[in-house]
């Protein structure tokens, strides 16, 4: 059983012996993705999947039968300034609708053979407005990290983490600007669907927060406890599970790379296990992607969240797994090698 961490030092110190792929695999699936019969490189990014993939598993002749999709759910002190088209009343009404299985999620998981859980933080108390403090106290943010780690099941072979939380594009952005920099613009988009008005106003959010809470940040937990949500790092901590378990991990969209950038700025080599599943539609995702150095598997114009990209992203790796598994070698089909 993988111990919980009982501290954010416990966490840092956990994340960061997490032992790399098993190279020997990789070198074997690498082996027998060159004698498959097809022209070498014929399965493009394909073949670069698989092989990640069973490294990360310990095999080259990998399969995925125990997908695991986890949606997170908090809400966010932080509406009070007006950054979100609808009302935080709106999380738990949807995780009813997760709950009950009416959601786009449970279609998109139940298609990819997936197990789907949900899991709702602490609804009735949303995370401070950021402006004004620290949105999560260190007791705070690791208990979210701590249901994001007990959430994962030891016993999955592919993780996909989701979110909702009425508000948490605005947290997510102000993650990304402390995190990386620029200008609060660029990390800022319209999220649920403000107008101009409204996106100027998420911005001057971005910016305020950001500022009062910028010497408090010396790594991405203390970014967390600073500017995240409950979601946010319970997602980071499911994350930072699966890499300790060797689960590879699809991201979603920009609010969970931005739970995956705080795991990045706290110890190299923490997203190593994971891919993105695809670029959303909101308008920072691409440069958090770039920060990542994640190429995402597809890019459809999806802003939904709740883990939709990145569960449907599972069948491209299936897809994957499949030919490179079930495919014949030369040898076997009796098939010249050219």
């Amino acid at each position: 059983m993988l111990p919980t961490p009982m501290s954010l030092d416990d966490f840092r110190s956990q994340l960061a012996q997490a032992s790399a792929a098993d190279q020997t695999s990789v070198d074997a699936a690498a082996a027998r993705n060159g004698q498959l019969t097809k022209p070498p490189g014929a399965l493009g990014r394909l073949e670069d999947l698989a092989i990640w993939y069973g490294g990360w598993r310990g095999t080259d002749l990998p399969a995925i039968n125990s997908p695991q999709v986890i949606v997170f759910a908090g809400n966010h002190g932080v509406t009070a300034q007006g950054v979100s088209a609808f009302p935080p009343e709106v999380t738990a009404q949807m995780v009813i609708n997760f709950e009950h299985g009416g959601a786009a999620i449970n279609q998109l998981a139940k298609l990819a053979g997936a197990r789907m859980d949900v899991h709702a933080l602490d609804l009735d108390k949303p995370v401070q407005d950021f402006t004004q403090g620290p949105a999560m106290s260190e007791a705070e943010l690791l208990a979210a990290l701590q249901a994001g780690w007990q959430a994962v099941d030891p016993a999955a072979d592919l993780l996909v983490v989701g979110e909702m939380g009425i508000g948490n594009t605005t947290p997510a952005a102000a993650l990304s600007f402390a995190l990386f920099g620029g200008d609060p613009a660029d990390w800022t988009g319209r999220g649920t669907g403000v107008d101009d008005a409204g996106l100027a106003n998420k911005t001057r959010v971005v910016r305020e927060g950001a500022a009062l809470h910028g010497g408090a940040i010396k790594d991405g937990l203390d970014a967390l406890a600073c500017l995240g949500g409950r979601e946010i790092a319970a997602m980071a901590g499911a994350i930072s599970a699966a890499r300790l378990l060797h689960i590879p991990v699809i991201l979603d969209g920009f609010i969970c790379c931005a739970a995956a950038a705080c795991l990045q700025r706290t110890s190299e080599g923490a997203l190593d296990h994971a891919i993105a599943g695809h670029q959303s539609a909101e308008n920072a995702h691409p440069a958090l992607l770039k920060e990542l150095g994640k190429e995402p598997l597809l890019s459809l114009g999806l802003r939904l969240g709740e883990g939709s990209g990145a569960a449907l992203a599972i069948q491209v790796l299936k897809g994957a797994i499949a030919c490179h598994s079930g495919m014949a070698t030369f040898a076997e089909a009796g098939v010249t090698d050219g």
